[in-house]
């Protein structure tokens, strides 16, 4: 099986470099047929190749040397000037001039973010890029943004985010009419600060989108909506607390049943498969990576701690997002609710 996808990945990113990313990435590609471009120090990357299994080398692959590498406590902006030749930059630069269709990083989120808006560049008209995540839930997946690209936005930026955020979820997670809400204090319209309202009154009047109006922090698990929109403050929070959450209690009960005499632990091996579905729902390596939206090619930006399985759904989800022709509705969006962001544009 192969497609005319050309996927380049970071292989330097993240807190395991090309020891995780080459074989995440080589079994997407056996899977999904895309060529992948191993961006990195060439001698790093060969002496992964070296260790891996035969069937894995006969995919579509190629290096792309680059001699830099992101350190994740540098400055965007000084990467950006002073690291030129990183596997971050080299991996965007090929999305700029057409050699791959897609980047794939677990590198420094700030550096992904600041080299896809200034290398890539912006669809027109979108000021802002935004990250999305998918979240489990106890029923299906959620789609959360921005969760952490903007720290500050207005009416107009979160209105954006809507509609591209409700593109994504029709083709990726598969909703057929994605229902939309904005995250605030209350459900009631008139709820929120003066950005949340004046993007509430945008995204009533907005074409080809299902809003359903505001939404409560506990909607994002339990309620109904598809695509939550909020600041990246907001949602790098509320994402992280949710992470937190999750791992703490996942624990908490597993102590407690392996802790306190025969019978809990007796529960506990009856119950075995039950913690594997559940650990499997909160697993970050289950989706792999957050799409960063808005830009004029697609980019997917993977959690620092991505396992080799985090790695190979990130390509798998960046292959999936290019066959369905995401960037193209996400365009078709925007494009149909021009006036309505040029007007909100204009009364800031």
């Amino acid at each position: 099986m192969k497609n005319s996808n050309i996927l380049a990945v970071d292989a330097m990113g993240g807190d395991f470099g090309p020891s995780v990313v080459v074989p995440g990435a080589l079994k997407a590609g056996q899977k999904c047929g895309a060529k992948i471009l191993l961006v990195g120090i060439e001698s790093a990357i060969q002496e992964v190749l070296d260790t891996l299994p035969d069937d894995l080398k006969t995919v579509d692959f190629s290096i792309v040397h680059a001699s830099q590498v992101v350190d994740m406590h540098e400055k965007p902006s000084d990467i950006l000037r002073q690291k030129k030749d990183s596997s971050i930059q080299v991996a965007c630069r090929l999305v700029k001039d057409g050699k791959a269709h897609s980047v794939i990083s677990a590198g420094h989120s700030g550096a992904c973010v600041a080299c896809g808006m200034f290398i890539i560049g912006r669809i027109s008209g979108v000021e802002r890029p935004c990250l999305a995540t998918i979240m489990p839930t106890k029923t299906t997946p959620r789609l959360v943004l921005d969760v952490g690209a903007n720290v500050e936005c207005k009416p107009h930026h979160l209105f954006q985010f809507a509609l591209m955020g409700s593109a994504f979820a029709k083709d990726i997670l598969g909703y057929e009419e994605p229902s939309v809400g904005i995250l605030s204090i209350g459900e009631e319209e008139g709820k929120g600060t003066c950005t949340v309202k004046e993007a509430y009154d945008l995204l009533k009047v907005a074409h080809n989108i299902n809003f359903v109006g505001n939404v409560e922090g506990r909607d994002i698990f339990i309620g109904n909506v598809d695509v939550i929109v909020c600041d990246g403050f907001v949602g790098n929070i509320a994402l992280k607390l949710s992470e937190g959450l999750a791992l703490s209690l996942f624990d908490i009960l597993k102590k407690e049943l392996l802790g306190n005499g025969l019978l809990p632990k007796i529960g506990a091996f009856l119950a075995k498969k039950a913690f594997k579905n559940l650990a499997k729902k909160i697993d970050y390596a289950e989706y792999g990576a957050a799409p960063l939206l808005g830009l004029q090619g697609s980019s997917f930006v993977c959690h620092g701690a991505s396992n080799s399985r985090a790695i190979e759904n990130a390509v798998l989800m960046a292959n999936t997002y290019l066959e369905k022709g995401t960037h193209n509705r996400l365009l078709a969006n925007l494009k149909e609710n021009e006036e309505l962001t040029s007007y909100a544009r204009s009364s800031v």
